[in-house]
């Protein structure tokens, strides 16, 4: 059995598509009660850990990042823990925000962290946590996460789509768009790999190709629907938000293809089978 925190984010509700899964949410492990993610591994007892849930409101974070700092810092240090007293692999799902997204070179996993916001920073001490738990894991950074489900850059594009013949997009901001669904299917691969072979633990990074920038994905949405909506770039500087976004997005994917022989996906191919779920013709069943 694979026990899987977050029951409604993106990645979660992928994830349970899969047998063998069971998604804990708030209600069985409240992140923001840390001991609360402990007790649920050592109460269900599973082969492999995954955590999909974060606090994920970057804007929000803050003013917040206390409550952050619990959630994407301290719960995952405590599931970390309660997997190494169990020898249970566990894999997190982490953030290219851990950097500062400055230069244009794709950031390695042997960079070094530097966030410039709240939520990086707890994402990042998440990260620390469970590296000094010394627990069998792999920690799995990605990038600009979009599916038919919750909020996300391609749902408010469809939307804006139906109202709206233009609009501006930031076309500053370079990354590799990554579909949820492939974020799922990757976590499950590296968690099965893990309990064959604990000693591939460590930082991996894993996003969408190729990479574009916000506008460039989203005029190539408005592609894919077939519509007359056109998205204009315009700088970050003239779309100013709480916390700072990296300009720098990209992930150098490398080590994950040579360590799990899991190649970088092509999110047109995702982004097709998202727009076909929205219009409700979901395959998955």
């Amino acid at each position: 059995m694979i026990l899987v925190f977050g029951k409604t984010g993106q990645v979660s509700t992928e994830l349970q598509f899969h047998k063998d899964v069971i998604a804990i949410g708030r209600d069985r492990a409240d992140l923001s009660n840390p001991s609360s993610c402990a007790e649920a591994i050592r109460q269900y007892k599973p082969r492999v850990v995954i955590n999909a849930a974060a606090y994920t409101a970057v804007d929000k974070a803050e003013s917040e990042e206390y409550l952050a700092n619990k959630i994407n810092g301290d719960a995952p240090g405590a599931m970390a823990s309660a997997c190494a007293d169990l020898d249970i692999p566990l894999v997190h799902i982490s953030t290219d925000y851990v950097f500062d997204g400055l230069g244009t070179t794709p950031w390695s996993v042997t960079d070094i962290p530097k966030p410039q916001n709240a939520y990086g920073r707890s994402k990042l001490k998440g990260e620390q946590a469970i590296k000094a738990s010394g627990c069998i894991h792999a920690i799995l950074r990605t990038s600009w996460v979009v599916s038919s489900h919750r909020n996300n850059f391609v749902k408010t594009m469809r939307r804006l789509s139906e109202t709206k013949d233009r609009i501006t997009v930031v076309d500053d901001q370079i990354g590799g768009p990554t579909c949820a669904r492939d974020i799922a299917q990757t976590c499950l691969s590296i968690a099965e790999q893990l309990i064959q072979d604990p000693s591939k633990s460590g930082i991996y990074h894993y996003s969408g190709q190729p990479n574009v920038s916000w506008c460039q994905f989203a005029n190539a949405i408005f592609e894919q629907m077939d519509c007359k909506t056109i998205a204009s770039p315009i700088p970050t500087t003239e779309y100013p938000t709480p916390a700072s976004r990296p300009l720098n997005s990209r992930l150098d994917c490398e080590v994950t293809q040579d360590t799990f022989g899991i190649a970088r996906p092509f999110w047109r191919d995702g982004l097709e089978k998202i727009l076909r779920d929205l219009e409700g013709d979901d395959d998955r069943a």
